[in-house]
């Protein structure tokens, strides 16, 4: 196995203290700054903070372009014809 493999990781489960049990959880956008976003990850049975993640600017960009994606552009306006 390589590293490259564990450079995204998302949680799906995680230990809640509340439910005593390992949960599934969602992830929560809480916090974009300008060099990273910050995720909470809550339980899914009681909803309580169980983790977080930062992704920093250089580790979305990375994601992108492995996904094929361009970023979008900052300010770009698209609009819409009747």
């Amino acid at each position: 196995m390589s590293q490259q493999q564990f450079e995204n990781f998302t949680a799906s489960s995680l230990y809640c203290q509340k439910c005593k049990a390992a949960m599934p959880v969602r992830e929560r956008l809480l916090l974009v700054l300008p060099d990273k976003e910050i995720f909470d990850y809550l339980c899914t049975g009681c909803g309580s903070s169980v983790g977080r993640r930062e992704i920093t600017a250089g580790e979305k960009l990375l994601a992108q372009a492995k996904a094929g994606r361009r970023p979008r552009r900052p300010g770009a306006v698209h609009q819409l014809t009747p």
